[in-house]
Order: structure tokens, then C-alpha cells, then sequence
């Protein structure tokens, strides 16, 4: 199962490209062809409310991706809760919880000042988020909209982070930050089952801000308009002993024998991003991402640690949440924390706060009163612009401004537009 995996990850990141390679891409063109028009369907149905959007109480920035896995979203959502915080602000993370028991439910993970889930009942992301942002809120659900009054009721958050939210299109979010690979944005170019891609590339226009992650370069050239995009490096920052939780340095380890092991979506990423780091890998072992890591992973993890004559085991900071119990792992290991820097970080977080000041300015209209109120010059309906700054008539063409969170319903404060808000 994990070599099937591994094979398709890279078949599908173009990484395999034998004749027998592009047979097997050849063969599932037409399911993935059938696969993007479903979901082409799908989001026209979400875009003309035939499949309902429900809105939270306050902003939801959403951060997510068009492939599946490997372009580094659990740190990047880490760092902008991070700034959140410093900047004043209660954030409180939404996931899925991928890969956790239990039947779905609305589960807190953190409440801020404690972790109150094993990495096992949360998920590995989730506890991941929590673990690395002291004050973050944590909350995980099959339904994200109740997952989201859940915490508006018991904890007050006034901003969202909606984590893998891009498909999620049945909870409205305030500002959409897609992230894409800065080498392979799209991988081979298809969709499930013969790509990686969730969606066809056209999805990426309902972005807001693009973030291109491991792009130490000029960003690539892409074919969805002029959405605000950034780029971002991912680099180890720091290893740490799973033991005692010790900082060590690479030269401590340079000179010795490692062992390298991840199940993330992209593991040839770390074992070449440990490798930079000046380390000597004797032997790695990838499984697939979210991998449980069961007695038979770990029975294969010691083996090859004996047989490869190893000094030290190393592993990603999300493998290690879910191997610290394990004692025979955790006494030889050492794990990678990810950084995340982005060259253009203010101008980033410009774009991020200038979008969640407007947006948040019109919170306090609730969808009941949006339903009675009416454009003075047609008596016609209204409804939310797109930057959350205002109040639209298409009728009319006419932008009613909010101010202080009060709709200015005076024909003569509207703006004429041109085209739709």
C-alpha cells in the first residue's frame, strides 16, 4: 500500500515519465477529465446558491490547496496564527481532523491554554497547530460550521482559520489564501486519479491571495489573473531530541549515521531538505501521508535502523506527535521543526489585514437583517460585496458604503460601479 502510494505521488508530480508511466496516466485521463467536471458542477451550484453557503459570526480566512498534500499548509497556517496573536487579535483554528478517531463530532483540541486531545483523537495537523501556537484555539469537525459555533459559543474567537478550507465551499469565508507548489503548481497538470490536483486549474480564480510555497525563486507563471501572490521558502529551523525535547545542533549530528523516516504527502522533500542541512543519510523510509505509524511501520522503522547501521533516527515534526509514546523510536530519534519564511512577509500581511479590516466592518450585518432591508432607489433587494465594504444593488448598479459597521442606505452616499463588487 505505502509503495502504491509513493509510486502515484510521483507519477502524479510528473516525477516518472516511462512509457509505462504515461500509459497508466493515459488510462485514468477520462476518469479525471469526468472527475473536474464534477467538481466544475459542483462549485457553479455553490456560486448560484442552489447548494447552501452558511456564514459564521465572524471572518473565516480560509488557507488551502488545489492538491493533495505537500505544499507545506500546516506551517503557513501556523505562522499567520501566530500574527494574528501578536497582532491582538483570538484566533481559532477549524479543521477536518483528518486521520482522528472517533465519529466526527465537534472536538476542542486546544482551548488556548491547553492541549485536550492525544494527537490520536485529534489528528496529527490539528495537535500539530496547537502544540506549535501557544494561545491558538483548536477546534475539529466533520461539519465546520458547527465546529465554528462551537467555539464562537464557548471560547469568542474573532477571526477564523479555516485549515484545508479551498473545497470547502459550504462555510463562507472572508478571505481565501490558496496555496500552490512554487516548482510544480499544478503537478503533471490532471486531476484525481491521473494528477494530484483536487479541482481543475480554472478553481484557482476564486482565490484572494496565492501563497507559493518552497519558491526561492521568480514565481512561476500562472494562468489565473491578477490575484495578489507571494512567495514562501520552507527550511529545517531546528532539531530537536523526541526524548527530552533538547535542541541540538547539525554539527552534532554531521559526522554520524542517520536514519530518515516521514509519512507526509511529499516525504523526498524532507529527506533532500536534511540532507541541505549537511546531515549524512544512510537510509530513508517513506509512507504514506497521515500513516498511524502501527507495530508493522514501527517494526520497519527499527529494522532498517539496524540493518543501515544507524546512529540516529530523524523524522518530521508531524510524524514525532504521533511516535512520542513509542519508546524504542523516541529514545533514537531526533525531529525537524519546518520554518517558513516569506520574502515579502509585510507586504503579505498587508494584503491579509487590509482584506479582514473591510470584511470585519460588515460582521455585524446579520443575514436576517440583509433580508428586510431594500435600495431606497428601487425598493429591490441588496445584497454583501464581495470585499465586505458594502451593500450592492445589481439593479441599480449602486454601492451603499458601511461604516462602523452601519449600512449608509442614502442614495446620494452610493457609489456607481461599473462593474459587479
Amino acid at each position: 500500500m505505502a509503495r502504491c502510494s509513493l509510486y502515484f505521488r510521483k507519477l502524479w508530480e510528473g516525477k516518472r515519465c516511462a512509457v509505462h508511466d504515461r500509459l497508466v496516466v493515459a488510462c485514468l485521463a477520462p476518469f479525471s477529465f469526468a472527475y473536474c467536471l464534477i467538481m466544475a458542477v459542483r462549485a457553479l451550484l455553490y456560486r448560484g446558491g442552489v447548494f447552501p453557503t452558511r456564514r459564521l459570526a465572524v471572518p473565516v480566512i480560509s488557507i488551502g490547496n488545489l492538491s493533495v498534500g505537500g505544499t507545506g499548509k500546516t506551517p503557513v497556517t501556523a505562522l499567520v496564527a501566530r500574527h494574528l496573536i501578536s497582532r491582538g487579535y483570538r484566533p481559532a483554528v477549524i479543521s477536518r481532523g483528518y486521520g482522528a478517531s472517533g465519529s466526527g463530532d465537534v472536538r476542542i483540541v486546544s482551548d488556548g491554554s491547553e492541549i485536550l486531545l492525544t494527537p490520536e483523537e485529534s489528528g496529527d495537523e490539528p495537535y500539530l497547530l496547537a502544540r506549535s501556537t501557544p494561545g491558538l484555539i483548536v477546534v475539529t469537525g466533520r461539519d465546520r460550521y458547527n465546529a465554528g459555533k462551537v467555539a464562537i459559543d464557548r471560547f469568542q474567537p474573532d477571526v477564523f482559520l479555516l485549515d484545508d478550507g479551498f473545497q470547502h465551499l459550504g462555510l463562507h469565508r472572508d478571505l481565501n489564501i490558496l496555496l500552490l507548489d512554487g516548482v510544480k503548481p499544478f503537478g503533471n497538470g490532471f486531476a484525481l486519479p491521473a494528477g494530484l490536483l483536487r479541482e481543475p486549474v480554472s478553481a484557482a480564480r476564486r482565490a484572494d491571495l496565492v501563497i507559493f510555497t518552497r519558491c526561492s525563486g521568480a514565481m512561476p507563471n500562472v494562468p489565473f489573473g491578477p490575484i495578489p501572490s507571494y512567495r514562501a521558502t520552507h527550511e529545517i529551523g531546528s532539531i530537536v531530541s523526541m526524548s527530552d525535547g533538547e535542541r541540538v545542533s547539525v554539527s552534532r549530528l554531521s559526522d554520524l549515521r542517520g536514519v530518515a523516516f516521514a509519512g507526509i504527502a511529499d516525504p523526498d522533500s524532507f529527506f533532500h531538505m536534511i540532507r541541505q542541512k549537511g546531515m549524512t543519510i544512510v537510509a530513508e523510509l517513506a509512507f504514506p501521508d497521515h500513516c498511524a505509524y502501527d507495530g508493522r511501520e514501527v517494526d520497519m522503522i527499527l529494522s532498517r535502523f539496524r540493518s543501515a547501521n544507524g546512529d540516529y533516527l530523524i523524522t518530521t515534526e508531524k510524524d514525532e506527535v504521533k511516535l512520542l509514546s513509542n519508546d524504542a523510536i523516541r529514545d533514537a530519534a531526533f525531529a525537524a521543526r519546518l520554518e517558513v519564511t516569506f520574502p515579502e512577509w509585510q507586504g503579505m500581511v498587508s494584503s491579509i489585514e487590509k482584506i479582514l479590516a473591510g470584511r470585519r466592518n460588515s460582521m455585524s450585518l446579520s443575514e436576517e437583517l440583509l433580508a428586510i432591508l431594500v435600495c431606497p432607489n428601487c425598493k429591490g433587494g441588496i445584497s454583501l460585496c464581495k470585499d465586505g465594504n458594502g451593500l450592492l444593488c445589481a439593479a441599480c448598479r449602486l454601492k451603499y458604503p458601511i461604516r462602523d459597521g452601519i449600512p449608509v442606505m442614502l442614495v446620494d452616499e452610493a457609489e456607481k460601479i461599473v462593474q459587479n463588487s
